[in-house]
């Protein structure tokens, strides 16, 4: 429950433990460059397009629990998901939030276990833990080793049927304000979540339970009494109310024989009515402008539109693919490229239960009026409505849709893994295989049943707003008060008699079960081979699914700007696929769609890649396609100059967002000027030399960094050395590098800092204030590297660590508390971070200090039992974190970057499970509190005093590109 996640709109909250923001930008810049795109794929002419299944059984038990089980024995795991069918559309006015903030209590332990709940699940390795709400249901899930299944299942049914116990004022209260950091966090950013519930609340009138927000209104939590909480749990979060799903190493009669023991003795609760669907007809459409501190305008123009389920569902959607669901969409072609008044254009669709909702969104680009950009909308939705898309168009559209479920269910939990899907089915439409239909619609969708759905759902009722730049952020508008928060206790219905319980021989006093044994790690076999040019090819051949994951990686990156232009890396990287050989921009997209591969290229800290994923079937063109991006891009000097407003665009969407912001002032502040790491880890450069870069400047980099005998080709997936090679051989082996190619740069070591310092940058009317602290450490490839990681984990790398704990769990300041290294070369920067409320500031700064000084001196030493959370959580999780192909070429490329062996993972397992609380704290000691360098962002009229008065260090306060002001 540490960072919120959601799709577009209002609709989901989510929670992941252990993958902060923090983390999530430093894998980002100093990780692996190149993440794959939306995924895309079309069935094979002479090879027809294997059928997609997911085969499960199912049965339920006497108290109403339906249980879908589904065996997948690629790695020992499975996938345990909760889908309680209970969220915000059950709320009344004045209650509002109740189900995310159940949510957030069913964190919080229960009778049996009166201890956060992550506890028992760090300690096995679990991995893929999260909780989500949004307005149609609550789940609960994680993917835990096949040993550990009993624990799981265990503390599952505890918080199912034995919580309110561990629920008082107390709980109640922290987990309050934990929401509420949660709602002021999505609200303290550009385009935040006020803007966003304006959208709903316009197309839903005020008795539609879509018209507010999952995450409810300040003033309704603030009213929510632990009465409330308990009548809300004790009414609908019961086992007829749910579906429980285990995919993975698991077979239906040893699932039969635990759902019985862990959950057939809870009684079931009264049974929660399905709404029937209600999609809103409005009669006229409408529109609103709202000022926020952006730099750009934006418009976003909505429809309410078909259910879940709905008989044109599919064509509808299909209907927004081509319309604006990928780089060769119509809204793309028409605003981006053709017109250029936008910088970006995309459609999607929120198919929710009872109703769905399209919203189309532009940024438009700087000095264009957005009503020219809004009448193109509208034009291209008329003429798409009118003329139907293309054959071509269709073909790809449904290729889109089919690749991105494709490959979705390589995964058996997590978002969209084959757990989520079966449970998604049986929840809303009580049929876990409805996913058939829906890929049975799209392969009998025509032009005719596509242009239908849009003409009728797209026509009158919309809803426009203009969110225009002003003096005033978004978060300052008054949130709409459906009703006053509730006074009266809500009635308790009365359980469901069709139900019955089964006596079970658990004895839950005894605890929570002990895992005792575990999974080995079975790293795959890595097959290598060498091209003709000295290009290195490392395979890993997975034969689950027929796709081929392949990535090609140059020594260089962002650091490789040293005495160039800064962000002519990324620029040039990001420039590869804006066309290549024969193809312009426009058509290298459709021909992605086409061959339904994924083609993406990117720069990072240290090196700058393209990656790959093809269908097997359609790997030769898709190699093709790739080898054109990689050798022959284009670099079209109209292309240059569309990206180039882009990018600028970007930076400046960067300096208003708090995060980026931070991270684009501190990297400098850390290394130096002159360092080839003192840049923004954004790594998108400065709107000075953004704007002065030339197609030379591109072409050169391109020359220089992408050198052939430097590159590291990684394959991960369905084919084998001896077709890969020779296909890699034909496309790759007669490409000769440059003979004077630049050296790789200089890393040259960075003495710290002689005092703390502390750099403040103005984010006028922020509701919270951003906070970032930082210190270089050594290199990745450092003999200490793995203990000072193992030893963060204590302080900030997991849910349960001490800043967390602290800031959130214990002063309920913050949404999360995080800190973190990524790896690089050169000394790596050490972060931690919290965005905490603004009238916290100075407190939070004062506790972030006080657990980096214990934790470096060792004045609260780190404990045997800290030691073994962070050991379980580092080594147990190894055993299937390899399940996709991405976790595979992720690792492979890590260690091909930073030098490391091929049995590198067993000697990092080996090494965590010889940790000691002495080791630990020696390697704490890397810190030093005396050399801590602050970036705090947050409405300096506020907090530049106070802050001042705190004493860090010398304060100075600087712009968003780390400019000194005074």
């Amino acid at each position: 429950m540490s960072q919120p996640s959601s799709s577009f709109g209002p609709r989901a909250t989510a929670s992941v433990p252990r993958a902060a923001a923090l983390a999530l930008a430093l894998a980002a810049a100093l990780g692996a460059p190149a993440a794959a795109l939306a995924a895309q794929a079309k069935p094979a002419a002479a090879k027809p397009a294997a059928a997609v299944a997911i085969a499960y059984d199912e049965f339920t038990l006497p108290n109403g629990l339906r249980v879908i089980v589904h065996t997948d024995r690629k790695a020992p795991i499975v996938a345990v998901n909760v889908w309680y069918h209970v969220g915000s559309k059950n709320e009344q006015p004045g209650r509002t939030g109740f189900a995310h903030l159940f949510e957030h209590l069913m964190f919080q332990g229960s009778e049996n276990h009166r201890d956060e709940f992550f506890g028992p699940f760090e300690l096995v390795g679990a991995t893929d833990q999260n909780g989500t709400t949004n307005v149609d249901r609550t789940n609960y899930f994680q993917n835990v080793p096949t040993t550990a299944l009993d624990m799981a299942l265990w503390m599952e049914s505890d918080r199912m049927g034995h919580l309110l116990g561990a629920i008082d004022q107390k709980t109640l209260d922290e987990q309050r304000g934990v929401v509420q950091n949660e709602k002021r966090q999505g609200e303290n950013q550009p385009y935040g979540r006020r803007i966003i519930a304006k959208l709903y609340e316009a197309l839903y009138p005020a008795d539609h339970p879509y018209s507010w927000q999952t995450i409810g209104s300040m003033a309704d939590l603030d009213a929510a009494s632990l009465d409330d909480v308990k009548t809300w749990f004790r009414s609908w979060y019961g086992p007829n109310n749910a579906v429980l799903v285990l995919a993975g190493d698991i077979d239906l009669a040893t699932a039969k024989q635990k759902a019985l023991r862990y959950f057939g003795d809870i009684p079931a609760t009264a049974t929660l009515k399905d709404m029937a669907p209600r999609v809103p007809r409005r009669e006229r459409d409408t529109e609103e402008t709202i000022g926020d501190r952006v730099p750009q305008a934006r418009v976003y123009r909505a429809w309410p539109v078909a259910q879940f389920g709905a008989t044109d569902g599919t064509d509808l959607a299909l209907f927004a693919q081509v319309l604006g669901g990928s780089a060769a969409s119509r809204l793309d072609e028409r605003l981006v490229h053709r017109d250029r008044i936008a910088d970006s254009a995309s459609v999607s669709v929120n198919d929710a239960e009872i109703s769905g909702t399209l919203v189309v969104v532009a940024n438009v680009k700087q000095g264009v009026d957005p009503a020219k950009v809004r009448a193109a909308i509208d034009e291209e939705i008329s003429r798409l409505i009118a003329q139907g898309p293309s054959a071509e168009e269709l073909e790809r559209a449904k290729t889109a849709s089919r690749a991105e479920f494709v490959r979705g269910i390589e995964r058996i939990g997590g978002f969209g893994g084959k757990s989520d899907v079966l449970a998604r089915c049986a929840v809303f439409l009580g049929r876990p295989d409805c996913y058939r239909g829906e890929l049975a619609d799209l392969d009998k969708a025509s032009i005719a049943s596509v242009q239908a759905a849009g003409r009728k759902w797209l026509g009158k009722g919309s809803h426009t707003i203009v969110v225009v730049p002003g003096d005033q952020p978004a978060s300052a508008l008054p949130e709409t008060a459906r009703a006053a928060p509730a006074s009266q206790p809500a009635p308790l219905p009365a359980p469901d008699p069709r139900f019955t319980t089964v006596k079970s021989d658990l004895d839950r006093s005894l605890g929570v079960p002990k895992t005792t044994s575990f999974p080995a790690l079975k790293f795959p076999s890595r097959q290598t081979a060498t091209l003709a040019n000295g290009m290195q090819v490392v395979l890993i051949e997975r034969h689950e699914i027929p796709v081929v994951q392949l990535q090609m990686e140059f020594p260089g990156g962002f650091s490789a700007d040293l005495g160039r232009k800064t962000g002519t890396a990324s620029f040039a990287m990001a420039m590869l696929d804006e066309g290549a050989g024969d193809l312009g921009s426009l058509q290298l997209s459709a021909r992605k769609e086409q061959l339904g591969a994924e083609l993406s290229s990117g720069a990072s800290l240290d090196s700058a890649s393209v990656a790959l994923s093809a269908l097997s079937d359609k790997l030769e063109p898709s190699l093709d396609l790739f080898a054109d991006t990689v050798r022959r891009p284009r670099f079209e000097d109209g292309e240059i100059e569309r990206v180039r407003a882009q990018w600028l665009a970007g930076i400046k969407q960067e300096k208003a967002r708090p995060q980026t912001a931070a991270l684009r002032v501190l990297p400098p502040l850390l290394y130096g000027a002159d360092h080839a790491y003192a840049i923004p880890f954004t790594g998108t450069g400065t709107e000075a030399s953004i704007g002065s870069i030339q197609r030379d400047d591109l072409l050169r980099f391109h020359r220089d960094w992408l050198q052939p005998q430097r590159a590291r080709v990684v394959v991960v997936g369905d084919t084998t050395l001896a077709q890969i090679v020779p296909l890699l051989e034909k496309r790759f082996g007669d490409w000769k590098g440059a003979a004077d190619a630049p050296a790789l740069p200089a890393l040259t070591a960075v003495a710290r800092p002689k005092a703390p310092r502390v750099f403040l940058v103005d984010q006028p009317g922020a509701i919270q204030s951003n906070l970032y602290v930082g210190e270089l450490i050594a290199p990745t490839s450092d003999k200490g590297t793995i203990d000072f990681d193992f030893a963060n984990g204590v302080l900030g790398g997991e849910f349960s660590s001490r800043l967390n704990m602290n800031l959130r769990e214990d002063k309920h300041w913050a949404y999360g508390s995080y800190s973190g290294s990524g790896n690089a070369l050169g000394q790596r920067p050490w972060i931690a971070q919290a965005a905490v409320q603004a009238d916290k500031t100075v407190e939070s700064l004062a506790e972030l200090k006080r657990e980096i000084e214990a934790f470096s001196s060792g004045s609260k030493p780190i404990l045997a039992a800290e030691v073994a959370k962070v050991r379980a959580a580092n080594t147990l999780s190894l055993p299937g974190a390899y399940e996709t192909g991405d976790a595979l070429l992720g690792q492979v490329g890590a260690d091909l970057r930073y030098g490391r062996p091929a049995d590198y993972i067993l000697q990092y397992k080996a090494r965590n499970e010889a940790m000691t609380p002495a080791l630990a704290q020696a390697a704490a000691k890397a810190l030093d509190p005396a050399a801590l360098t602050w970036v705090v962002v947050g409405d300096l009229s506020k907090i530049e005093q106070p802050v001042r008065a705190l004493g860090l260090g010398e304060v100075k306060v600087i712009d968003s590109d780390g400019k000194p002001l005074r």
